[in-house]
């Protein structure tokens, strides 16, 4: 049975998700020697905490306490600053979120920078989520070192107004037939810049196009028995065929993601297509603002599925407030605050709870695309992928060295044997 229509962002929704956040609260935190506390969050991208209001929420709930965000676009400049503040021992905020692509690396290598959630009264935190998504910051010997937040679903978003402009078709759901698999993708993509104007292209880089793609594969850079297999699995050099394919036939706009050229070119029409986590739907808006509303639209990817991103919230040892961390923690991450977060943000929930409740949604900054029902089905289709320790580094030689195609004119085998080198070097083979 197709599940009913909810506006997101109606009023009645919102009204009654403040009650619910009103009451999901386990009481206030304590406050440090009886006076205010000023908590202190470091995050990276667009978590949605603050722009969804659940700061102002939870400081209305909880008087004593302050909350202050601050936060880094890119994760790989933010991942290397935290690592810089683990080594030195000092500069740690109270609360540091973490990517999922870290957490076999910090469990491994940094578990003893992090606090055990169960000595905070923690230990249940995860218990409503998926499965694999607690399960991936639960070590041996059962300590739980993070909270889940989010995770990534994978569509494809797109500007209605170039796909018509360039006499493509504009439906959802004869846009996911066409771009079903990832050559269908490519294809649609080639008559697309065939008739577009000039300096308009079909999607923002190849970078996008590969983390899609391999996020879609159960096993991508290490195998169930931790060995890594990142240079002879051929789904990512699958991946990697594509994405180089991709620059080749000129559908790349060549804009390194996180970057002011690509924030800019989500006004400007330099592509016409994205790949879409749902994470993705806060950020267009962010960029696009409200010109952008009822340009954009969602639509199933190819394979209907994958996961890119997600993240966990943490408390360093070094924490000055761990117990009133812990407790903004628990009502974050909630199932009332993540349906929140998904209705007003888009950052798609861990939460089972969570999930049966906005599988209605619909978005009308995206022509009412129904962001529940698309995204509640890419996450059911999805695999429970095995997470290596070295994913992030992995990820991130792999998608520089695609720039390298794209921005230099490398040649698709040199910049791979590129990609392996950095990889090896820090691994220390």
């Amino acid at each position: 049975m197709r599940p009913s229509s909810v506006a997101l962002g109606s009023a009645a929704l919102v009204a009654a998700l403040l009650l619910t956040s009103c009451g999901s609260s386990g009481g206030s935190a304590d406050t440090a020697a009886g006076g205010k506390v000023t908590l202190t969050v470091d995050l990276f991208g667009t978590f949605g905490f603050k722009e969804s209001g659940l700061y102002e929420e939870y400081m209305k709930l909880h008087p004593a306490i302050t909350v202050k965000q601050t936060d880094t676009q890119d994760e790989g400049q933010y991942w290397q600053a935290l690592q810089t503040k683990l080594a030195g021992g000092g500069g740690l905020a109270d609360i540091q979120g973490v990517e999922v692509g870290r957490v076999a690396g910090l469990l491994q290598k940094q578990a003893d920078k992090f606090t055990d959630l169960r000595s905070l009264g923690l230990g249940a935190v995860n218990d409503d989520l998926v499965p694999w998504k607690g399960a991936a910051v639960k070590a041996a010997d059962g300590r739980i070192l993070g909270a889940g937040t989010d995770i990534g679903p994978e569509a494809i978003c797109f500007r209605t107004d170039l796909l018509k402009a360039a006499g493509l078709p504009t439906d959802r759901t004869e846009l996911a037939a066409r771009w079903s698999t990832w050559q269908g993708y490519l294809d649609l993509g080639r008559q697309y810049v065939g008739k577009a104007g000039a300096g308009n292209t079909w999607t923002d880089s190849a970078a996008g196009v590969f983390t899609a793609e391999v996020g879609q594969q159960k096993v991508r850079y290490a195998d169930a028995a931790g060995k890594p297999v990142f240079d002879s699995n051929p789904a990512v050099q699958s991946a990697w065929t594509d994405a180089t394919r991709l620059v080749a036939d000129g559908l790349s706009a060549k804009l390194p993601q996180w970057t002011p050229e690509w924030n800019k070119a989500f006004t400007t029409g330099k592509f016409a297509t994205l790949s879409c986590p749902a994470w993705m739907i806060g950020y267009i808006k962010g960029q696009a603002g409200t010109a952008g509303s009822g340009t954009w639209d969602i639509a199933p990817g190819p394979g209907r599925t994958g996961n890119w991103g997600g993240s966990y919230l943490t408390v360093p040892k070094s924490a000055k407030h761990p117990k009133e961390a812990a407790e903004l923690i628990r009502w974050l991450t909630a199932k009332e605050q993540q349906t929140t977060l998904f209705t007003k943000q888009g950052s798609f929930p861990s939460s089972t709870g969570a999930q049966t409740a906005i599988k209605g949604v619909q978005d009308p900054y995206f022509n009412n695309a129904p962001i529940g029902e698309i995204f509640s089905e890419s996450a059911a289709n999805m695999p429970v992928q095995v997470l290596g320790v070295d994913d992030g580094v992995i990820g991130k030689a792999f998608t520089d060295a695609l720039g390298e195609v794209e921005r230099t004119g490398t040649a698709p085998d040199t910049a791979w044997k590129h990609a392996l080198d950095t990889v090896r070097t820090a691994a220390g083979n």
